[in-house]
């Protein structure tokens, strides 16, 4: 993950510039004069500085001076030609006058990080995030790390599949720090966070004037990985025109910017993870066979957390030891109650699911222990499971008169399990409305509806444009 450090004496202009770059997956820190990034901060251990020219005390062009060899970018709210090439001439790799479009402060930060790599991988992640890693030894994890060793030492197409939560991502980076581009740059991209029609604009880039909003040249996340490695998570979901486009760039190790005549040559390792059967999308056309073949080389597979036995027990005890280090919490262990229940729930959302409801324990809990009910699990997970008797599904009252299914003239049950109701819902509108309106019939954000989408298997239905593309 690349390390920026903001520097500007304004907190406002700060905290927006800081979302911006934070959406992208930047790691940020903050100063707001360059005597208290120096004192601060060691500045050769970022990846790249954005600094306010014009802040009390020194000068943020001192900082060209004081964070060298690490690339400075500048910026200010006093643009003018002067302080462009004085900046320029003392070594900034790049200049912006603020305020600044979002897209062209990313435009200048990829460029800058690609063009002037430092990036080199962490060895101090903070435990309980999503790059932290559980030594499992069930046989099942033992046969990934062994074959993780393996595809690492070349430069081969990798293919991770398993299910939503289980760690694609930390698998793919796992690959990518024990190979030999472990001292450049892994750059994550899911697929179907994207729209569809920025997917070929983000992944290949585009030169001026290519179309409507296009008012600087922007490299393409391929080519900002140029040396490194490539994670597209969720390429089952990357639409036609894009696979095709891919399938050049795996072929000839060539890229082409929208709106350019010439190719470039790069250099990546391309790493693909999915949750979905990429053979079967291939048979019903909807994920191109060529494609599948040649990201199809070297397949890891990532066992859900259910069929991991006694490591969820000590997975769940390593969880609650590392966030409550995270969050300064005191130190708690689990109750019996709540380790029973956490060995007896299927865990959907595998080890994602898992690291939230520890998290929540920790900051839920009161006294020495953590119990069943800080981990806020559904009520099935909470009652002992009973021998030859049928679990009864949580119930959501439909309210009586006109809802979002009696709309269209369809019967709807007095009583429906919440995921009856949602796979229900989805599969009976997807048609006739936008994936902003099904969020907002069903009182949920778009993003918990895409992630209910992979959780319960409903893939977005294809538009025909994207079927004839």
């Amino acid at each position: 993950m690349p390390h920026v450090l903001l520097v500007d004496d304004e907190p406002s202009q700060r905290l927006s510039l800081r979302k911006v770059l934070e959406s992208q997956g930047i790691k940020v820190a903050e100063a707001e004069s360059v005597g208290a990034a120096d004192e601060s901060y060691d500045l050769l251990n970022f990846d790249l500085v954005i600094t306010e020219l014009r802040l009390p005390g020194e000068a943020g062009s001192e900082l060209i001076r004081l964070a060298h060899p690490v690339p400075v970018v500048v910026m200010t709210n006093y643009a003018s030609l002067r302080s462009a090439v004085d900046a320029m001439k003392q070594g900034a790799v790049d200049y912006l006058a603020k305020p600044c479009a979002p897209e062209d402060l990313l435009s200048v930060v990829s460029e800058a990080l690609a063009s002037h790599p430092t990036f080199k991988p962490s060895n101090d992640e903070n435990p309980a995030t999503g790059e932290m890693m559980f030594e499992g030894t069930c046989p099942s994890l033992r046969k990934l790390y062994d074959n993780v060793r393996k595809v690492a030492l070349t430069d081969s197409t990798v293919l991770i599949q398993g299910e939503t939560g289980t760690g694609k991502e930390l698998t793919a980076r796992q690959v990518h720090e024990a190979s030999k581009r472990a001292s450049r740059r892994m750059i994550a991209v899911n697929c179907a966070a994207i729209p569809d029609s920025l997917i070929e604009s983000e992944l290949f880039g585009y030169e001026k004037g290519a179309f409507t909003g296009a008012n600087t040249n922007r490299i393409g996340l391929i080519e900002a990985a140029d040396g490194g490695t490539l994670f597209l998570d969720e390429i089952g979901e990357l639409p036609l025109a894009a696979q095709a486009r891919l399938l050049r760039f795996i072929q000839e190790g060539e890229i082409r910017r929208i709106g350019s005549v010439t190719s470039r040559r790069v250099n990546v390792r391309l790493i693909c993870a999915t949750h979905r059967d990429l053979a079967l999308l291939a048979q019903e056309n909807e994920f191109r066979q060529d494609l599948f073949y040649r990201i199809n080389v070297l397949r890891l597979e990532i066992p859900p957390l259910r069929e991991r036995g006694a490591d969820i027990r000590q997975m769940a005890e390593w969880f609650a030891s590392a966030i409550a280090r995270r969050l300064e919490q005191p130190q708690r262990r689990l109750s019996e109650q709540a380790l029973e229940a956490v060995l007896r729930y299927r865990w959907p959302g595998n080890v994602r699911e898992l690291e939230h409801a520890i998290e929540r324990g920790v900051v839920m809990a009161e006294g020495r222990e953590i119990e069943l009910t800080d981990l806020g699990l559904p009520q099935l997970a909470q009652e002992p499971r009973k021998v030859h008797a049928q679990p009864q599904p949580q119930t959501l009252e439909v309210p009586k008169g006109p809802s979002p299914i009696s709309d269209n003239g369809n019967a709807v049950d007095d009583e429906l399990s919440l995921e009856d109701y949602f796979q229900r819902f989805v599969i009976e509108h997807q048609d006739s409305m936008s994936e902003t309106e099904l969020a907002h019939k069903l009182g949920i954000s778009r993003k918990c509806l895409w992630e209910r989408r992979q959780r319960f298997d409903i893939p977005r239905k294809k538009t025909a444009n994207r079927k004839r593309a």
